[in-house]
């Protein structure tokens, strides 16, 4: 997926396990199918799983989950990720890698949800606990800052995908991502966000929220970026029982679908050819976004937090 991406296999893992972790040395190694772009990872066992970055940048994202995990976890209302184990470079594996519980679960799909409304308050339930953590001194979440910051990323996508073999009108699109730049900026505190809530990020058991993986980009910020699954998992019968469970103003939705669509026309151009779940969720967050480009336009450039009833707040 990326040209600096270091090669692992299984037996790379069994080197690394064994070499380490004598005690797990003789537990069956199982490579996972996901749509991670950042992370191998591996099954250990029944119990456990290898987490192995395939960049430098994503080593660095390890030391951010083993800061931030325990502290964040008794204030969730689903599981996350429990770091058993580290271990350090070798047998020609240059960073450190990481070895986590098993969770139980299934990563939910886009148009295939059982019971997505449901799965719309868990995740606003998820979404709230994070956004009112009082947990001190957190790091700025990955897309934390004003969505300003990814502007001119955004639009040189757009235009990259003006000339692709796309099903989506790039003039709709530059329009959705202008509307959304022109919604008020956050003025709060920071807030506590997971800040990549991609399916492959969750974690469904008959239907209901389990777990919520990777917080590789958690941190303080503008929330408005845990908003993505209205767009990137939820279909519109499921998106207003989200958006009222969750609890946010006009604003903030705005900004949130910016983000849905930043990450969308971005991952599009970059993953086509080598990751099909990637792709595959971004041309489903553009139809999706674009779909809903009129009535969300109006309540973006309103910006005053009404939709035509009482002003909603982000406090809670």
């Amino acid at each position: 997926m990326h040209a600096d991406e270091t090669d692992i296999d299984t037996d790379l893992v069994r080197r690394l396990v064994g070499g380490r972790f004598p005690q797990w040395a003789d537990l069956p190694v199982e490579r996972l199918t996901s749509g991670g772009t950042a992370n191998a990872v591996y099954r250990l066992g029944d119990a456990l799983t290898v987490r192995l970055p395939l960049t430098e940048g994503g080593a660095k994202d390890l030391e951010r989950e083993q800061r931030w995990l325990p502290e964040l976890a008794p204030g969730l209302p689903v599981t996350i990720p429990t770091v058993v184990a580290t271990g350090e470079a070798a047998e020609g594996y240059p960073w450190a890698w990481s070895v986590h519980r098993w969770i139980e679960g299934e990563s939910p799909v886009e148009g295939h949800l059982d019971e997505p409304d449901l799965l719309a308050c868990d995740l606003a339930g998820f979404i709230k606990a994070m956004r009112n953590t009082h947990v001190e001194g957190g790091p700025l979440a990955y897309r934390g800052s004003p969505l300003a910051k990814v502007d001119a990323q955004t639009r040189a996508a757009i235009e990259e995908l003006r000339h692709a073999e796309e099903d989506f009108d790039a003039d709709v699109a530059m329009a959705a991502w202008q509307d959304a730049l022109a919604a008020r900026p956050w003025s709060a505190a920071p807030r506590w966000a997971h800040s990549d809530l991609m399916p492959s990020n969750l974690l469904v058991a008959r239907g209901r929220l389990t777990a919520v993986l990777d917080f590789a980009t958690v941190g303080v910020g503008d929330p408005a970026c845990d908003l993505i699954p209205a767009w990137n998992l939820l279909p519109p019968s499921a998106r207003d029982v989200f958006r009222d469970a969750v609890d946010v103003d006009d604003a903030t939705w705005a900004r949130g679908r910016g983000w849905a669509l930043a990450m969308a026309v971005i991952q599009l151009p970059y993953y086509r050819d080598t990751n099909a779940i990637i792709s595959a969720n971004a041309r489903h967050v553009i139809r999706e976004v674009l779909a809903s480009q009129g009535t969300d336009r109006q309540e973006t450039l309103r910006g005053d937090g009404t939709r035509g009833g009482p002003r909603r707040t982000s406090t809670a």
